[in-house]
């Protein structure tokens, strides 16, 4: 009889996030009819699908135990310069006196540049966190300073807007009818995660330094590689997402992405991820992440304040990490 109670407690928690996203989608669609109306539907995923990627490589670094808090100002600077690149260089060469108006119109180029400047914000924190010793909270809190700053010193505070169609066409086309890109971008990305992590022996390596950090160094594990990667990873993902949201936008300025952390942290931590490490998995962020995108658009065709929103989701965060850690106490019996 307690064998089988627990396993109903182990699978509710499996599947709760699942289950309370069905839940918002009738409670929402019996109070407005309009929700559940394709064009409302694809608006909810193209909403998600910034965050929904970045979440994504947050999901890695949660499963080691660790946090970023600066996807957002990272994804304001990988934003801006990919987009000025793309226009010309205007604030490059201001800053750096090199001419790269060669490079204009090139959205390749742009995005690759977006992504790199990703990489290696989060190699420097990655660097940071497993060389020098400082813990990942106090790293990443000071690199969303430092990147929201050097964001506000590139383009002296002002936007880069106007963007062509070929730029355009990433974050605001469509195809195969009325499935919005940034969309196709973010389920793509979630696939290739979901193979990688539970699929492969890197995938199987990150969960064993999220369960047991020092029992995957005695067994044999480069334990600093592993977390200085996943760094790398979910720095990636924003400036992927910087590029995504310009195009988007179909501008980019400094303060894009602010408060984004909360928004991807809470996508990783309602999908099932543990804070505490070597539990969750991508495919359960990504139902945190459309269940956020569920909830925001719900509030609003019920003309709920924003600011009503932002509570909404502090609290069900902190009611997700509660249940986490319930769903462990009671297995422990």
């Amino acid at each position: 009889m307690n064998s089988r109670r627990i396993d109903v407690i182990r699978l509710l928690g499996q599947f709760a996030p699942f289950l309370f996203l069905i839940a918002l989608v009738l409670i929402f669609t019996s109070l407005n009819p309009r929700f559940l109306l394709p064009l409302n539907l694809w608006n909810i995923l193209r909403q998600v699908s910034i965050t929904g990627l970045i979440a994504i490589g947050m999901t890695f670094v949660i499963l080691t135990a660790g946090i970023d808090l600066s996807v957002g100002s990272l994804l304001a600077l990988a934003g801006l310069v990919c987009a000025d690149i793309y226009k010309g260089g205007e604030f490059f060469t201001r800053l750096f006196g090199a001419d790269v108006s060669g490079l204009a119109g090139n959205v390749a180029i742009a995005a690759a540049l977006a992504m790199i400047i990703g990489v290696l914000g989060g190699l420097i924190q990655g660097i940071a966190v497993t060389r020098l010793g400082v813990p990942a909270f106090v790293v990443t809190l000071g690199g969303l300073s430092v990147f929201r700053g050097a964001a506000l010193q590139y383009s002296n505070g002002g936007p880069i807007s106007t963007f062509d169609a070929t730029y355009n066409f990433w974050g605001q086309g469509k195809v195969l009818g009325d499935v919005p890109v940034p969309v196709i971008i973010f389920l793509a990305f979630a696939v290739v995660a979901h193979i990688i992590l539970r699929y492969t022996r890197y995938g199987r390596h990150v969960y064993a330094v999220g369960g047991n950090i020092e029992a995957a160094r005695l067994s044999g594990l480069n334990t600093r590689r592993l977390i200085l990667s996943v760094y790398v990873i979910v720095g990636f993902f924003a400036g992927l997402g910087g590029f995504v949201l310009s195009s988007r936008l179909n501008s980019s300025e400094a303060v894009a992405g602010n408060g984004y952390e909360l928004t991807v942290i809470a996508s990783v931590v309602i999908g099932g991820t543990s804070l505490f490490g070597g539990r969750g998995s991508v495919l359960g962020t990504v139902v945190g992440s459309v269940l956020i995108g569920v909830l925001n658009n719900g509030l609003v065709l019920m003309n709920v304040s924003s600011y009503v929103q932002q509570i909404v989701i502090g609290c069900i965060i902190v009611l997700a990490v509660w249940f986490d850690q319930f769903i462990k106490a009671r297995q422990k019996r």
